[in-house]
């Protein structure tokens, strides 16, 4: 089974964000053991269904990422992606200076952090230049904030980004056109493994929040393990429908 794991901060806030150090520990653990393939993002596309892989990826980035996630991750020569918002690097992520009462106010690591990360082999993608919903934004303000973003990020870094992952999953068909029109890879928020069919503008991941204790991946691959992610796929969806 191929699969993307999202993060966002590793922290004891119990936010919904919020991975514990030591729920990351047995991720990594897990990761590191032979149990699956670590690759990249694009890597991982490419890949046969059959495989068991999985790509690690870290939304906003967060402080947590270069203080409790690149170094564990370095101690076993694995590395991720990292989705800068990049209005908002080197501040916080009151995104559109507004808090919000399910998500800490944190850090976002500066630039010169951002680019010790690509020099560790993290891939820096893009997570727009403010971190709107897309759907609301007009084509005018929707380019500014795709195009703006990997212009930044490839002035601060030296690379132009080419994955993008949709700030809250929202995402629609004239949104993923134009995110198409400046990356090769759009991630969302739907919760479903990768597989052949899966659109390169809609890719789905999974969140990690909802993996803790000793051995949340001991199933891997399996029927059973399938059914759970598709039962809380169908959970998630209702959510979303029925507010």
């Amino acid at each position: 089974m191929r699969a993307i794991l999202t993060y966002h901060s590793i922290d004891r806030t119990g936010s919904v964000i919020s991975v514990t150090p030591e729920d990351f520990a047995a991720h990594v653990a897990w990761a590191a053991s032979g149990a699956v393939q670590v690759v990249s993002l694009e890597e991982l596309l490419t890949l046969p269904d059959a495989t068991d892989a999985v790509a690690l990826t870290f939304d906003d980035a967060l402080a947590s990422v270069a203080t409790e996630a690149a170094p564990r991750l370095a101690e076993h020569g694995l590395a991720a992606t990292v989705f800068v918002v990049s209005q908002h690097v080197g501040g916080d992520n009151r995104w559109g200076g507004r808090t919000s009462g399910e998500v800490p106010t944190a850090t976002v690591l500066d630039w010169d952090a951002i680019g010790a990360l690509a020099e560790a082999g993290w891939a820096v993608g893009s997570h727009t230049v403010h971190h709107p919903k897309l759907t609301q934004c007009g084509d005018a303000e929707l380019e500014d904030e795709l195009a703006g973003s990997a212009a930044t990020i490839a002035q601060r870094v030296g690379t132009r980004p080419r994955t993008f992952a949709y700030p809250y999953g929202d995402a629609d068909p004239r949104v993923r056109a134009a995110v198409g029109r400046h990356y090769r890879i759009g991630c969302s928020t739907t919760y479903r493994p990768v597989s052949s069919t899966t659109d390169p503008l809609d890719v789905p991941r999974l969140d990690a929040w909802y993996f803790r204790g000793r051995a949340p991946f001991r199933d891997w691959g399996t029927p059973r393990f399938r059914r759970a992610v598709a039962w809380r796929h169908t959970l998630r969806r209702a959510r979303r429908l029925w507010g």
